[in-house]
């Protein structure tokens, strides 16, 4: 390995070192604050590593691993999101549970696990980031051990994990049986030699899609995704409709555009049902909620199926679309759950619909960020939403995908629906059968300015900059994203 490898790997080994670090400091000096501390600290350093891997450090360093602009835009956008998160989380655990500092180290362990997955060109360095991922959030689900509920989720997400990885590693066995490589490159090779595609690859192709949709939790492979989400602690379940769906995303986008989506027929037709199933199931089942993070579950799966359309448009189109939305959903998904955070009292989450009654008469600026990241999701004008999905369709129209396109904009006029009637709790005089907040939130709501606070005031400015002045974010993609190898 030469100098240039490893300076290539530099971001991946700061965090690999990092986690360990901490792991180790713990046992010596067991301090919420200075492992909080470390933690951004060390995520601050894995991201001004970035950009010296980038301009210093050769792209394919090997066989396992491509870490080109592409992964290194994802790596970047899954720091933020994990400071975020850890934001998010300080005093969300504050309180709930007496050992909080190995939250950090599992989150830094789970950062690692998607940044190895995007940055995989091989099916044995994927299954490694895909363990690492899936180990940290088994974890972080079921943290707080005093609530049954999170125990309840982490054995639901358990069950849904174990099901994919069995998927992806027979399709992976089977791919490998029939061209005898686990290298993307070299199955794209094998696949440009043959004359017509083999039963056993195309077998072992659906098994690792259907694998894929248990992680991304598209439809049918939803299952207990609803639960989860409202089983986990807030700030873990943000993380788990981001950082968690993102790399997989992300990974899609390298596989396809290395292998070719347009080489396999009846996968084409099987993505484009799923998409759209996706999309329309996804919001009609999010219009029966009476729950928040149950309603934000279901509105993630009908995402994943407006960024599966995008996919199957394939090309640079695709790619420019599904990142641009993909950053925009980060921003607007951690709001609203970051919101759900900070408004939580010590013994549940407050993420009944009713319970949101009123809330701008009592925190406007909170009603606010909620509204913002809600109209951002679900495409209305003017915000950073509605230029994510303009451009998905765009590249969707340069494919000639019709019918996936009318698809999408059914269930975009479906989700309106059931975002605004949050909104619309949101600013509602609150009856005397509601209550407002639980007493215990009243005291914890005001020490949340510190970490939460910042956080928070980030995304919204994020939110706002994005929907009023995207050009920056546009040209920050087109130099990275763009250089997928």
């Amino acid at each position: 390995m030469t100098i240039n490898d490893i300076v290539t790997l530099l971001p991946l080994i700061a965090l690999s070192v990092s986690a360990a670090t901490i792991m180790l400091v713990i046992p010596f000096r067991r301090s919420h604050r200075l492992t909080f501390g470390l933690t951004l600290g060390a995520l601050l350093v894995c991201f001004a590593l970035l950009p010296v891997s980038l301009f210093w450090g050769s792209a394919r360093v090997c066989p396992l691993l491509t870490v080109d602009g592409f992964a290194l835009f994802y790596m970047g956008l899954f720091l933020l999101t994990t400071a975020v998160v850890a934001g998010l989380s300080y005093e969300y655990i504050e309180g709930r549970e007496t050992k909080k500092e190995e939250f950090y180290v599992l989150l830094l362990i789970g950062t690692l696990g998607a940044s190895i997955i995007v940055s995989s060109a091989h099916f044995a360095s994927l299954f490694l980031g895909l363990e690492l991922l899936s180990v940290a959030l088994y974890v972080l689900i079921a943290y707080l051990r005093s609530i049954n509920l999170h125990f309840e989720a982490a054995i639901k997400y358990l069950i849904l994990a174990s099901t994919s990885v069995a998927f992806l590693l027979f399709g992976m066995a089977l791919i490998y049986a029939d061209v005898g490589t686990m290298s993307f490159r070299g199955i794209a090779d094998a696949i440009t030699m043959s004359e017509r595609l083999d039963a056993l690859l195309l077998a072992g192709s659906v098994l690792l899609l259907i694998g894929i949709g248990f992680k991304l939790a598209v439809v049918p492979f939803h299952l207990w995704t609803p639960d989860v989400y409202q089983g986990a602690p807030s700030p873990v379940a943000g993380f788990i409709a981001t950082a968690s769906k993102g790399s997989i995303v992300a990974l899609l986008l390298r596989y396809f555009s290395i292998v070719g989506s347009e080489r396999f027929d009846s996968l084409f037709m099987m993505l484009s049902i799923i998409a759209v199933a996706s999309m329309l199931a996804g919001n009609i089942l999010a219009l029966l909620q009476r729950n928040v993070k149950r309603l934000l579950a279901y509105s993630s799966i009908s995402h994943m199926g407006y960024m599966l359309v995008a996919l199957l448009a394939s090309g640079n189109a695709a790619i420019f679309a599904i990142s641009f939305y993909l950053i925009v959903y980060f921003i607007a998904t951690l709001s609203a759950f970051g919101v759900i955070s900070v408004l939580s009292a010590k013994e549940r989450d407050y993420d009944e619909l009713s319970e949101y009654r009123g809330l701008a008469y009592q925190h406007f600026w909170l009603s606010a960020l909620m509204t913002g990241a809600l109209l951002s999701l679900a495409g209305i004008p003017i915000t950073a939403g509605f230029i994510g999905k303009f451009l998905l369709v765009s590249a969707a129209v340069g494919a000639r995908l019709w019918l996936l396109i009318i698809a999408l904009i059914i269930s975009s006029a479906i989700n309106v629906f059931y975002y605004l009637r949050v909104v619309v709790y949101l600013y509602s005089r609150p009856g005397e059968e509601y209550v407002l907040l639980p007493e215990e939130t009243r005291e914890v709501l005001p020490s949340f300015s510190i970490c939460a606070g910042f956080a928070l005031a980030a995304l919204a400015f994020l939110l706002v900059l994005v929907g009023i002045f995207p050009s920056p974010l546009i040209r920050l993609i087109q130099i990275l994203a763009m250089q997928l190898e």
